[in-house]
């Protein structure tokens, strides 16, 4: 027999799968569904030329394909609880907005604006001129602009400083960190077309290190802020100071990667240790500094570059610097962020209206125990209780930033537990993601949004 005659018709295919029962309530496109059958064919079809074997029965083929596209279907962004105790969660889209910043998001977004026109003269205008003016105050600084990510922020900060004939970075070794993902320093400093100078060891560095390594090529000193780890013990660096006067001393620029976008004091917000802020860092004589959109400063997703005004209107003018540029979206979220900073100065509650700064403000037994044993009294159920845990701040920041926080619990063994934690994750109302820690499950209630405590409470009422 022919096995090509046991292929499956296409169109057939598409109209078993899209009424498969695995993918009733998934509102997958069809001709999403038609492009997935025909490649399943097509597939099958090489099997069959390379193995020379008829192909799996049409019911098996079917329901490998609803299969297929239900995993599909689930990588769809959407609305997740978070219920891990990690403000800052990177898997699950790093900082969460304001509900006021997203709404000016959806109405900037859903109309016409003003992204490049100057209203007044009729000409046309600057790009996120306003937010970049609100970030310059914000953080006391000459100039700031903003890219789509801190990463962005260095490559154009490197290939503005160090070019040409100057293209030498001097950078300590204990500072040449991995930011996540794989993406490393040293990468990103040779995508922009630098040179990596390394100086001393990984746990000490001395100045005479950056001293000994300054060459009529060095365009650059760079400074990395360890957000993501910390090295304790026998070790030594000079300060920020002491590379700016060295810097002076030579003519040549210092930039400091703060990374983690740390706005306000963060010891005066909560019990965890102080986390350098931009403002901080320009005060201590460095010409440029970037730091992250979307970690401690609790925007969206981009990178801030402030400093030296010349040095960021240079940066502006890169051909490359159009390449990283923000949309009108992007723009809007980080000026009405800057905004709610800006008026948090003068009155603490508008600023409290950011949910990581609301978060890491979190009181375990004014806030969280009563929201607990509401939740408890709602779902009634005797395997439920309250876990004392512990939140932190996560999103490569703060690796030490640990504080107490408050878990509704269900015990279990191993198994048990991943099962009770894929069955959350699945749910189809909306998902939910935890915490397996020491023999429990815990949905940790620091990250859970107090509005959001009765679609917990629906979903514990579902599952149990």
């Amino acid at each position: 027999m022919n096995p090509y005659r046991l292929l499956p018709k296409v169109d057939k295919l598409i109209d078993e799968v899209s009424e498969h029962p695995s993918l009733a309530n998934q509102e997958i496109p069809r001709l999403l569904i038609t492009q997935q059958a025909r490649q399943t064919v097509e597939g099958l079809r090489r099997a069959i030329e390379e193995k020379e074997e008829a192909p799996p029965e049409f019911k098996t083929i079917v329901a490998d394909l609803a299969e297929e596209l239900s995993l599909l279907a689930a990588s769809r962004i959407r609305p997740v609880l978070n219920g891990t105790g990690v403000l800052i969660h990177t898997n699950l889209g790093r900082s969460p907005l304001a509900a006021e910043i997203a709404d000016s998001v959806r109405t900037i977004g859903s109309q016409y604006n003003n992204l490049e026109i100057d209203l007044v003269g009729g000409a046309r205008g600057k790009r996120g001129r306003y937010a970049e003016a609100c970030l310059a105050a914000l953080i006391d600084a000459p100039a700031a602009t903003i890219t789509n990510n801190c990463a962005a922020a260095l490559i154009l900060m490197l290939r503005h400083l160090a070019n040409g004939e100057n293209n030498e970075v001097i950078i300590s070794r204990g500072e040449l960190v991995e930011i996540g993902g794989g993406f490393r320093v040293p990468e990103i400093m040779e995508a922009s077309g630098a040179k990596l100078v390394e100086v001393g060891a990984t746990n000490k560095t001395s100045l005479e290190d950056y001293e000994r390594a300054i060459t009529p090529r060095t365009g650059m000193l760079l400074k990395v802020h360890r957000s993501n780890f910390t090295i304790e013990g026998f070790t030594d660096e000079p300060s920020t100071e002491e590379l700016v006067a060295l810097g002076k001393e030579h003519n040549i620029p210092v930039v400091e990667d703060l990374g983690s976008g740390a706005m306000v004091a963060t010891d005066e917000v909560a019990d965890i240790p102080h986390e350098p802020t931009a403002t901080e860092v320009l005060k201590r004589g460095v010409d440029l500094v970037c730091v992250s959109g979307d970690k401690l400063f609790g925007g969206p997703q981009a990178g801030i570059i402030a400093g030296r005004a010349d040095l960021v209107a240079g940066i502006k003018k890169e051909p490359f610097f159009r390449a990283l540029r923000c949309d009108k979206m992007i723009l809007t979220a980080m000026q009405e962020t800057a905004i709610t900073y800006l008026q948090g100065l003068e009155d603490e509650s508008v600023r409290a209206g950011l949910p990581l700064l609301r978060m890491l403000a979190t009181d375990v037994e004014s806030d969280l125990r009563p929201r607990g044993e509401a939740i408890l009294r709602a779902v009634d159920n005797s395997r439920l209780n309250l876990r004392e845990c512990t939140a932190r701040c996560g999103g490569g920041t703060m690796p030490k930033a640990e504080f107490p926080s408050l878990a509704i619990a269900l015990g279990g063994n191993g198994a048990e537990l991943e099962a009770l934690a894929a069955s959350f994750r699945h749910h189809p109302t909306q998902p939910l993601v935890g915490k397996i820690h020491d023999g429990h499950f815990l949905i940790d209630l620091c990250t859970i949004f107090p509005e959001q405590d009765e679609s917990v409470t629906v979903i514990l009422k579902d599952l149990l």
